[in-house]
């Protein structure tokens, strides 16, 4: 007992050293101290086997490697926030709050620029780590986050606790891994949020443990909920948890927005990057009648810095082909560092896209990114030309099959109609193995062109049937036992997946990730799909004509119908997990027509959005029109309807109507 006692008082001391030393940054012990009491403990714990506890802090160095990642499915959703880029749409957040509850304020925090994670104590323990995922279904990274020194392994909490927050890499840290890639003659990561992840997405917690990773947690959720949300993030602190010290009170959104304006001077100046603010009501009693969207909370919002520009020069401009055979054109650009990215390529959209701007190959660009989104030309610099530049002229021919491209009426967009083209084929099973379809982990681009060249892949159930090739694939230069036996892991796992996931990854037309969620809520497997008459689908709520028609045609195909035979015979879960109905949306039955230019969507973007939310997009403005979306440079359309009194909203209202319903 002598022992066992010496060892629980190392461990408390040292947990007390670590709290001082990552949380609140004022050590009161000398490394050489710390280290020499962690190799007592270490030692003790070597000797006595019998005490081994992987909440210990000698188990923050790493254990062993893990073989892949598993799913946790989250108890309570990790909802996204509903984005504001101007403090107008902040001052409109406001009103909307203000017209459900009274008497109530704000709490304003930095939006730590990495990654969420959602952590598990049980009677204080720490028990397990997860990654958001897609909100519902994360990935178990507990052993990686237990190497994270300054997120507590023990803590005065009874019972099951969740606690998330944002895991982050320093700007310090971030340089100096660079520095070490580069001696390794290792590609630098491009910011400190693809560090991050990276890291985080280690299997092997050793090497996790070297990355001097940090945190900041946010959010609380306990059987005693507290009365507010500042008082949770006192909890957390004196729990041991490091939260922002920049985190304030406010009283009203004008508190807010000053708040904002001086953390936009100041952000420079800080250790860690940030790319905006979080605004949520500090009152949690109110936050049920505030209310919620189907993956939004109503009373919390994300302000996002404004966009960064740089300027640029087109060097070419190749064109890309996608699963559906939509050929786009793609800017390669001399690369350009903005937001916190080095930036080579931006899409084009398309050739009308491409002529309303000018673009000449050689051109000097204004170009824009803002977080995670698409960087955008946003126009060009012709005052610069030196009459060397080559304007756009679109192809006429697929760029890998060469066949006649073909343009749909009523679209920008040109096909490749070929049904052999292999580079439709290519993106087709990229996109079935992508992470937002079923997600098989080591299947990414060049390995599944690699595997269709060789002729392992050629369609979706070949991925299953890998393992015929075994001996083959792993004397395959670049691959060996390890990483074939990962990707095959990978495959059998994903055989549980959601049916959702495999409506999805199909690529079924007009068909996105939240469509296929819907409508395999409304399907009890995936024979309801093969049976579903256009009409039928078209009772369900959010789902147009458009979608219903592509659905039904795409199951009607007897080469399709064989495949989901196949995919049956080799396992594949065909069952829906059914959630409930689905909200409705703010587009459901509305007929709607887009006119003019949007800043963030195309136009085909714009009507995928609609009509994946159950709207009908028409060509032109009529007595059965209900709503018009106007970009810059509205014409006749525009006169057209405020003729005829027809509802007009601008870009910004658009987004508030998707936001309103579940966009991310």
């Amino acid at each position: 007992m002598k022992v066992k006692k010496q060892i629980e008082a190392l461990r408390e001391r040292l947990n007390r050293y670590n709290y001082e030393y990552y949380v609140l940054d004022n050590p009161t012990v000398s490394d050489f101290e710390y280290d020499s009491l962690m190799k007592e403990l270490i030692r003790l714990e070597n000797d006595n086997p019998e005490y081994f506890d992987a909440n210990s802090p000698s188990q923050r160095v790493g254990g062993q490697i893990q073989p892949k990642f598993t799913k946790v499915v989250h108890a309570v959703s990790m909802l996204s926030l509903a984005n504001a880029f101007t403090f107008d749409e902040l001052r409109e957040f406001d009103e909307r709050i203000r017209k459900e509850v009274d008497n109530f304020s704000y709490v304003a925090e930095l939006k730590i620029d990495g990654l969420s994670v959602s952590i598990r104590y049980s009677d204080g323990r720490f028990v397990q780590a997860a990654t958001r995922g897609d909100g519902y279904v994360g990935e178990d990274i507990t052993h990686n986050v237990r190497t994270i020194k300054s997120i507590p392994l023990v803590i005065p909490a009874l019972g099951d606790v969740e606690i998330r927050g944002e895991i982050f890499m320093g700007l310090k840290a971030f340089q100096d891994l660079n520095v070490e890639r580069v001696t390794n003659a290792e590609q630098p990561f491009k910011n400190p949020r693809n560090a991050a992840a990276g890291s985080i997405r280690q299997l092997d917690p050793k090497e996790v443990s070297k990355r001097k990773l940090d945190s900041f947690m946010y959010y609380l959720r306990n059987t005693l909920p507290e009365p507010s949300h500042y008082s949770a993030l006192l909890k957390l602190k004196a729990w041991g948890f490091k939260t922002n010290p920049l985190t304030v009170k406010c009283r009203d959104i004008g508190e807010v927005i000053s708040f904002i304006e001086r953390i936009t001077e100041e952000r420079k100046k800080l250790s860690y990057e940030i790319d905006g603010i979080v605004i949520k009501v500090d009152e949690t009693d109110l936050y049920d009648k505030i209310g919620y969207t189907s993956k939004f909370p109503k009373w919390a919002i994300a302000y996002k810095f404004p966009a960064e520009e740089a300027v640029t020069i087109i060097e070419n401009i190749r064109f890309q082909i996608g699963r559906t055979g939509v050929v786009k054109p793609v800017a390669e650009l001399k690369p350009v560092m903005i937001s916190g990215s080095l930036v080579s390529r931006a899409t084009l959209h398309n050739e009308d896209y491409c002529l309303a701007k000018d673009i000449h190959i050689k051109d000097y660009v204004l170009l824009r990114k803002a977080g995670e989104i698409i960087p955008e030309v946003i126009r060009t610099l012709p005052e610069l030309r030196t009459g060397n530049e080559i304007p756009f002229a679109m192809i006429k021919e697929c760029p890998e099959c060469h066949k006649p491209l073909t343009r749909k009426p009523d679209e920008a967009d040109y096909y490749c109609l070929n049904p052999d083209c292999e580079a439709k084929h290519i993106e087709g099973l990229i996109h079935f193995a992508s992470r937002d379809a079923y997600n098989i982990e080591g299947l990414g681009d060049r390995v599944i062109t690699e595997f269709f060249n060789d002729g392992y892949i050629r369609s979706v159930d070949d991925i299953f049937n890998l393992h015929e090739h075994y001996g083959k694939l792993v004397e395959k230069e670049g691959f060996g036992e390890k990483s074939i036996d990962k990707i095959l892991a990978a495959v059998a796992s994903s055989k549980k997946n959601p049916l959702d996931k495999l409506i999805f990854g199909l690529g079924i037309r007009h068909v996105g990730a939240k469509t296929a969620k819907i409508l395999s809520k409304h399907l009890d497997s995936i024979d309801g799909f093969m049976t579903a008459t256009k009409e039928e689908l078209m009772q369900i709520e959010n789902i147009g004509e458009t979608i219903a028609a592509s659905v039904e045609a795409f199951f009607r195909k007897e080469e399709n119908r064989r495949l989901i035979e196949r995919l049956k015979n080799l396992g594949l879960n065909m069952e829906s997990l059914k959630e409930g109905k689905p909200a409705k949306s703010p587009f459901s039955g509305l007929n709607v027509v887009l006119t003019g230019s949007l800043q963030n969507y195309t136009r085909n973007e714009a009507k995928e959005i609609i009509e994946n939310l159950g709207g009908n997009v028409t060509g032109s403005v009529s007595n059965n029109t209900n709503l018009i979306v106007a970009g810059k440079e509205a014409g006749s359309k525009l006169d057209r309807g405020r003729e005829l009194g027809i509802k007009i909203i601008d870009e910004s209202q658009f987004d508030e109507m998707i936001a309103g319903d579940d966009q991310k």
